[in-house]
C-alpha cells in the first residue's frame, strides 16, 4: 500500500454515529467501558501488543498528553475513549492485552481497539471479529473474579463503542490498482452490502450476543475531506466527491441496518451528527508532510502547527484532542439537532 498509512479509519468533520440502547440495570457507579474499533479509538494496544506498521509511538504524537510523550493513541493528546471515560465518570480503561489489567481494574472495562482494523478480510491486519474473542476471554476472566451474575450485569450496563468501516474504503476498495474491490459503483454498493447484510459481518448483533446493550455505533463520515483524500485526489481542496458518494451510499445503509436491529432486539436508536465549524480549518492537517499536511505520516521531522486547538484534524486522518472533545460534548448533552432522538446522557439515565 505505497505511499498511504494502513492505521486509519476515516474521521471527519461530519459524523454520524448511531446509538443503539436497551434499559439495563442501573448501575451503582460508573459504567463500565468497552470499545471496540481502529486507530480512532486505539489505546496503544498496537504500538506494545502487536507486530504491525500502523504505530503512533514516536514525536509528535502525545505532545499535549498529560505527560508529554507518545502513548500510542494516534493524538495529539486524549482521544474519544479517554474523553468518553472522563464524562461518564470513569477512569480511562486500559487495553486488554496489557499486563496491568487485572483485579479491579477489571471491573472499569476494557479497550480492544487495533489500528488498521477492517470488516473485509482483506482490510487491515486483524479482523474485528479477533476483538470479539478477546472480549469473551474477558468476561470468563470477569465472571471468575465477580461471579456470573455480577459479570453479566456488568456487561449488560456497560458503554460499547464500535469504531470501524472507514479502512475498508480508503485504505483498500479506493486504493488502486491493488484493490481487487475497486471497480465499478455496482462493485461500490456491493461492497456496502457486504458489509452491512452479510451474516458475517454483522458485528452489532454480535455484540448483543455478548451481552452488549448500550452500542455506539460511528459511521464513515464524509470520506473525502479528510486532508490524506484532499492531497492526493483533490485539485481545489476540496471534498472528493467519489468517496463522498460511497459514504452517501454506506452511511444509509448503517443507519437502517441498525434501525432493524434495534427492532429486532428491541433496542433504541439514536443518530448523532456533528459539524466542526469552530475551528480555523478543517482542510489542514496539524501535523503531516505536504500539500495540507496530508501526505506520508506525522513523524518527528513533519510539519508541526503551534496551536492544536485551532485544527480539527491532528495528522492526514484523526482528529484533535479538540475536536474529539466537542464531539463528545455533543454525544453527551447535544440537541436532537446533533443527537436524535435523545442525547448520552438521557439514553444512560
Amino acid at each position: 500500500m505505497s505511499g498511504r498509512t494502513p492505521s486509519c479509519r476515516v474521521f471527519t468533520a461530519v459524523a454520524l454515529i448511531v446509538a443503539m440502547a436497551v434499559i439495563a440495570p442501573e448501575a451503582e457507579a460508573a459504567p463500565a467501558f468497552f470499545v471496540f474499533g481502529d486507530s480512532l479509538v486505539d489505546k496503544f494496544i498496537n504500538n506494545n501488543y502487536l507486530t504491525t506498521p500502523a504505530r503512533a509511538d514516536s514525536p509528535p504524537y502525545g505532545i499535549d498528553f498529560p505527560t508529554h510523550r507518545p502513548t500510542g493513541r494516534f493524538s495529539n493528546g486524549l482521544n474519544f475513549p479517554d474523553i468518553t471515560s472522563e464524562q461518564i465518570g470513569s477512569e480511562r480503561v486500559l487495553p486488554y492485552l496489557s499486563s496491568e489489567l487485572r483485579g479491579q481494574k477489571l471491573l472499569i472495562g476494557a479497550n480492544f481497539a487495533s489500528a488498521g482494523i477492517g470488516i473485509l478480510n482483506d482490510t487491515g491486519f486483524n479482523l474485528i471479529f479477533r476483538q470479539f474473542e478477546l472480549f469473551q476471554q474477558y468476561q470468563q476472566r470477569l465472571t471468575a473474579l465477580v461471579g456470573a451474575e455480577q459479570a453479566t450485569r456488568l456487561v449488560n450496563s456497560a458503554l460499547v463503542p464500535i469504531t470501524l468501516g472507514g479502512n475498508d474504503w480508503v485504505n483498500n476498495y479506493f486504493v488502486q490498482p491493488v484493490s481487487p474491490n475497486y471497480g465499478s459503483w455496482r462493485n461500490c454498493y456491493r461492497l456496502c452490502i457486504h458489509h452491512i447484510n452479510n451474516p458475517s459481518c454483522r458485528s452489532k448483533y454480535k455484540l448483543y450476543e455478548l451481552g452488549a446493550r448500550r452500542v455506539l455505533v460511528t459511521s464513515t463520515g464524509p470520506l473525502g475531506c479528510v486532508p490524506s483524500e484532499l492531497a492526493q485526489r483533490s485539485i481545489n481542496s476540496e471534498c472528493v466527491a467519489k468517496l463522498q458518494n460511497a459514504a452517501s451510499i454506506f452511511n444509509p445503509q448503517l443507519v437502517q441496518m441498525t434501525q432493524g436491529l434495534n427492532r429486532q432486539l428491541t433496542f433504541e436508536s439514536n443518530v448523532f451528527a456533528s459539524s466542526l465549524t469552530s475551528f480555523v480549518t478543517s482542510k489542514v492537517a496539524c501535523c503531516g508532510q505536504g500539500r495540507l499536511n496530508g501526505l506520508g505520516q506525522c513523524n518527528p521531522t513533519s510539519n508541526l502547527c503551534p496551536n492544536r486547538d485551532l485544527y480539527a484534524f491532528w495528522d492526514a486522518f484523526h482528529p484533535t484532542e479538540k475536536a474529539n472533545r466537542l464531539i463528545v460534548k455533543q454525544i453527551m448533552s447535544g440537541s436532537s439537532k446533533y443527537m436524535n432522538p435523545m442525547n448520552l446522557s438521557t439514553m444512560m439515565s
